[in-house]
């Protein structure tokens, strides 16, 4: 998001094996990173995605300091308590249900792929009372859903729910209203990694230049389709000007 012009700040713990070049390259984007804490003890939070033959990812997960954030006596509140948005991904239930408390403004979840492991209806049920966006993909609607004992998205009690759906495009209900986003059309697909934080990175920042919800998402599906025509997750690096001349056909149709 930060590349795309928004102001953005990471807030995280890791390792002291982070790599100092890959800080950098991260500062170097714009990011703000006064709430990036190095941890003694433990090894930096590591995700090893297999993409099989159908583009579909599987996702090997090691929580390291972000599995145990409640026992580091460190509240990273500073940055959301004065931020428009705030996105909650993977991390300890516990502590992310206990910051949210302290953050006054719109507040997403997203548990991603641990919504099937840490997760279990009685947190997401208590984080879902304090956020007001909800996030997953198809895959992680599954439990979602079995979570909340619903049937239908549009049955998820929030302003607004995003599933996305890869080559189907995304469901989103907004306000009570089910939409259907489209996939917007790549020059080529190679690899699925990283798409769905890029889609986030575009939804942010199509509401931080002044577009509504259903148009931001628009752009968020314009924003991961320049990820998925290269191997790399933070290989694309399109510009907001592109970002926008790529979802423009689609915008006109809503």
């Amino acid at each position: 998001a930060s590349r795309l012009g928004v102001p953005t700040a990471l807030c995280a713990f890791v390792g002291n094996d982070f790599p100092a070049n890959f800080e950098k390259y991260i500062a170097d984007s714009g990011m703000i990173m006064d709430e990036f804490v190095r941890v003694d003890g433990y090894d930096t939070s590591q995700c090893t995605l297999v993409t099989d033959e159908n583009k579909v990812l599987k996702a090997l997960f090691y929580q390291g300091p972000q599995g145990c954030a409640s026992k580091l006596g460190i509240r990273l509140v500073k940055n959301a308590s004065r931020s428009e948005y705030t996105h909650f991904c993977t991390g300890e239930p516990a502590y992310y249900i206990d910051l949210m408390k302290d953050i006054p403004k719109r507040i997403s979840l997203d548990p991603a792929q641990e919504i099937h492991r840490i997760w279990n209806p009685e947190l997401l049920t208590r984080a879902m009372q304090d956020s007001d966006y909800l996030f997953g993909n198809n895959f992680e609607f599954e439990s979602i859903m079995k979570y909340l004992k619903v049937d239908d998205i549009r049955d998820i009690d929030m302003p607004l729910v995003v599933c996305t759906w890869g080559e189907k495009g995304t469901k989103a209900v907004i306000d009570g209203e089910k939409f259907h986003i489209p996939l917007v059309k790549a020059d080529k697909t190679v690899d699925a990694v990283g798409a769905g934080d890029s889609f986030r990175a575009g939804f942010y920042a199509g509401l931080y230049h002044g577009y509504d919800i259903h148009q931001s998402l628009v752009i968020a599906s314009s924003m991961a389709s320049f990820v998925v025509e290269q191997v790399g997750a933070m290989t694309a690096d399109p510009g907001w000007d592109r970002v926008m001349e790529r979802a423009d056909p689609y915008l006109s149709e809503i």
